[in-house]
């Protein structure tokens, strides 16, 4: 089951609409259910509390209202001096291209700065 701090991509018709951090996970009073606290990512932020199954939380479609609706898990990504890599599944991370440069942020020579 996802855990407290996840964050999750919530699908809308099977279509990606929102992300959203799981806030609380708490049993409801129906057996088998939870009610599970989700902040939504927007602006301004909007915390929603949706009633769900295990087997929704973890990624199963279900649906609200008629409409289809799924959470998908946002893997994190954590950054490595020699490039990016997949905190679940150490090395198959992505690797910075070989033989880059980096270009640094300079004010422009010969120009001087006009008073405002």
């Amino acid at each position: 089951m996802r855990h407290i701090g996840d964050v999750v991509l919530i699908y809308y018709e099977e279509q990606p609409a929102v992300f959203a951090r799981i806030e609380a996970i708490e049993p409801d009073v129906k057996k088998g259910w939870y009610q599970v606290l989700l902040l939504i990512l927007t602006l301004p932020v909007q915390p929603v509390t949706w009633i769900l199954r295990e087997e929704y939380i973890d990624g199963t479609p279900f649906t609200m209202g008629g409409k289809a609706v799924r959470l998908e898990e946002v893997r994190r990504v954590a950054f490595q001096q020699d490039g990016y890599t997949d905190e679940k599944e150490p090395g198959r991370g992505r690797k910075d291209q070989e033989g880059g440069r980096v270009i640094p942020f300079r004010k422009p020579q010969g120009k001087k700065p006009v008073p405002g």
